[in-house]
């Protein structure tokens, strides 16, 4: 059984600022945000088709990518909606709208999503982290988990109203 919670980051930790989120996978790791069985953090360098998989029973997800200067500021978490449109078949690489809306296609269902944009400041092949991504990093660990906490809230208080959950 999977974990209701799933924390999916996306990046390449050797293109500097594009290990954002497995540097933030690596922060709520050490911080026991999977130790509990309600939280699986998973992280890949891109989005694939396989990854719909990680999506079945899952009772919200957060997909976590750096993002380019000027996209966000800083970080900024938003909801995301299924895109019905499908990849093309020789396309490796999804965005996190497309997963979802392959999801729904396949499985019939996808779960409520967020994405996690992390403005990053250098790409380059070798790369350390930069200093404002550093910043950007902390803002989005605070940021995950406060959307951790208020999913692991919704999930007890929806188990307290639900008849299953009835005394």
């Amino acid at each position: 059984m999977s974990a209701p919670l799933l924390v999916l980051a996306v990046g390449n930790p050797s293109r500097g600022d594009d290990a954002l989120g497995p540097m933030l996978l690596e922060r709520l790791q050490a911080d026991g945000w999977d130790a509990g069985g309600q939280v699986e953090l998973l992280c890949d360098f891109q989005l694939q088709v396989e990854h719909t998989l990680d999506l079945l029973g899952r009772s919200a997800v957060l997909l976590v990518d750096a993002a380019r200067p000027g996209v966000v500021q800083g970080a900024q978490l938003s909801s995301l909606q299924p895109c019905p449109e499908r990849p093309a078949p020789a396309s490796h690489a999804l965005d996190a709208r497309t997963l979802l809306g392959l999801a729904l296609a396949l499985q019939g269902t996808a779960p409520p999503a967020w994405m996690l944009a992390i403005e990053g400041a250098a790409f380059g092949l070798g790369e350390g982290l930069s200093l404002q991504a550093q910043q950007h990093l902390d803002q989005a660990h605070r940021l995950t988990q406060a959307w951790v906490s208020e999913q692991l809230a919704c999930a007890g208080c929806a188990a307290l109203t639900s008849p299953a959950g009835a005394a």
